[in-house]
């Protein structure tokens, strides 16, 4: 799909997050991938894309290097080298802001800091939504902070209209920005294999449904594939505990590099053994497209109200279509009977795995393409960056309205 800018150029500062670079091939890194693709999808509009992140990323625009190495890992534990590593990156980042070359700012963490005064740049934010409401640490930011220091306006972008709803009594609360992916990057199939295997993929821990995916295995006498990492968290790590008796292999397979010969020497063994539950880790993003695209299905059994979901986007993209619970933002991603099945219960998942051959891989891939490519994503945060930046009546709402915030605060979901 070709998408063209009547603008004019414009010149976007990301701020990225730094738990790890941003580059193309990673495991799991969704916030990074999406920073990755948005500063990709901008370029190929025109616009002039720098990201301000740690040397050992890798962006198509223009790299602003900020700290040496990204922190290499997700965790709910902040050290004091932490706190001085962002602190670091935010600080040169805000001296890149203020070189009087920069239209917007978009960032997708670090709210606080800008509430406290930290990163303060006399330039319009724009904040992508990544989080639920009541785990973004906004509420607690406002009532904190918002009375302190001026702060510059802040545009808050939702990933989903699910998610929109979440933060309701949220004011600069712009138009829903569905995530995309670069759709030529992933391995297309032209048919189904009944004979394949059920695919899921995803961190592991309890709301993504990990032992919902066994137990369907299990009922259905089906191969199940688990791919994804164990992150170094308690409760994740107690909930892998949980199923991992019902695992009947493990195998790590990111030690393979992927080349033609990858499904003859990784996939197609681990096929054709008797093990019926594998579980083979986390993988790199050349690896999860592979397995993506053999797979017959890819479950998504979520147990919560999921903003997103990359993985229903990066499925569809191979042509393999989804089997998913309906939570979250999955009925605005999958089409239920042309590119998968949204389901309500388990033992509906069950019935529908038989009818999982029905979809046509050409179906989910066309509508990855039309609806959640990187130029697609890329040309709505654009026109969004437009109507700031040439509307000061927009500027001048949304910087009144910060002072607001705290007599209309994030309203629960029903």
């Amino acid at each position: 799909m070709t998408i063209k800018t009547r603008h004019r150029k414009l010149t976007v500062l990301h701020v990225a997050t730094i738990n790890k670079p941003i580059k193309s091939d990673l495991g799991y890194c969704p916030i990074e991938t999406i920073i990755h693709n948005i500063d990709k999808g901008l370029q190929s509009l025109g616009h002039r894309s720098i990201v301000a992140c740690s040397a050992d990323s890798k962006v198509t625009g223009e790299q602003y290097v900020t700290i040496h190495r990204s922190l290499g890992d997700y965790s709910q534990e902040t050290t004091s080298a932490q706190r001085e590593i962002v602190n670091m990156h935010l600080s040169r980042a805000l001296e890149r802001a203020k070189m009087g070359d920069i239209d917007v700012i978009h960032m997708h963490e670090w709210l606080n800091y800008i509430y406290k005064g930290v990163f303060n740049p006399p330039l319009p934010i724009v904040m992508t939504l990544h989080v639920p409401a009541e785990d973004s640490g906004i509420e607690e930011a406002l009532q904190r902070y918002s009375n302190t220091k001026p702060i510059p306006p802040v545009y808050f972008v939702p990933i989903s209209e699910y998610q929109k709803r979440q933060y309701r009594g949220l004011v600069n609360t712009w138009k829903t920005v569905h995530h995309g992916i670069e759709v030529n990057d992933f391995p297309s199939k032209q048919k189904t294999d009944k004979a394949s295997y059920l695919f899921t993929i995803g961190r592991v821990t309890r709301i993504k449904g990990q032992d919902k995916a066994i137990e369907l295995a299990t009922k259905t006498g089906s191969k199940l594939i688990i791919a994804g990492c164990v992150q170094n968290k308690r409760a994740d790590k107690e909930f892998f505990e949980s199923f991992k008796s019902s695992i009947d292999l493990v195998v790590e397979v990111g030690k393979h590099p992927v080349g033609k010969d990858y499904y003859d020497k990784v996939i197609k063994p681990l096929l054709e053994c008797d093990k019926q539950i594998i579980y083979i880790g986390e993988l790199s993003s050349e690896q999860k497209k592979q397995w993506y695209r053999h797979a017959r299905v890819t479950l998504f059994p979520i147990q919560w109200g999921e903003p997103f979901g990359l993985v229903l986007i990066e499925s569809m993209a191979c042509g393999t279509p989804i089997l998913a619970f309906n939570n979250g933002a999955v009925p605005e991603i999958v089409v239920d009977g042309k590119t998968g099945f949204v389901v309500d219960s388990l033992s509906e998942m069950i019935a529908a795995v038989e009818r999982i051959d029905s979809i046509d891989p050409g179906d989910c891939r066309r509508h990855v393409q039309n609806s959640f490519s990187t130029t697609s994503m890329a040309a709505k945060y654009s026109e969004l960056y437009q109507q700031i930046v040439d509307d000061p009546k927009v500027r001048e709402t949304a910087a009144a309205d910060q002072r607001i915030d705290l007599r209309n605060l994030l309203s629960p979901v029903t």
